[in-house]
């Protein structure tokens, strides 16, 4: 989340809008690219029921679930999420960053487009500036890779 446009609630459009029409949603997050937690596997998964008995149903499920693959999750990335959200200060500084790397991903597709089309090739490149978010489909074969570089 922040990473489509450098703005965390810009982000959240769609989860919104479902929750406002009354659809029932689950949620998967991860905080280790948008907040740099590598390795600490911390995210959230989140459901919007749409009634007690479903919401107690699910949560039922998900503890079995939980129990047999993790049991206990490890609590450091938590903790630090939890600070960084918590903290005005912390989550300004956060929000600052995502736009800043946020910003930087769209200029370097734009600059991979603008220097594959500034060597002749007439393909339409469009789709690399058009993606969104950190991670881009080139089209690219590995040899052609492996020329770029």
């Amino acid at each position: 989340q922040g990473f489509a446009t450098g703005n965390v609630d810009n982000d959240a459009y769609a989860v919104r809008l479902f929750e406002k029409e009354g659809h029932q949603l689950m949620l998967a997050q991860s905080f280790a690219k948008n907040m740099g937690l590598y390795g600490e596997r911390v995210g959230a998964l989140t459901f919007l029921c749409g009634d007690p008995d479903t919401a107690a149903n699910m949560m039922s499920q998900l503890k079995i679930m939980i129990r047999t693959m993790y049991s206990n999750p490890s609590i450091n990335g938590s903790r630090l999420v939890t600070e960084i959200l918590t903290s005005p200060e912390l989550k300004k500084e956060w929000l600052e960053d995502v736009k800043l790397m946020a910003d930087r991903i769209i200029t370097m597709r734009k600059r991979l487009r603008s220097g594959i089309e500034k060597h002749g090739n007439k393909n339409n490149w469009k789709h690399i500036t058009d993606q969104i978010g950190m991670f881009c489909y080139t089209g690219l074969n590995p040899e052609q890779v492996e020329r770029l570089t």
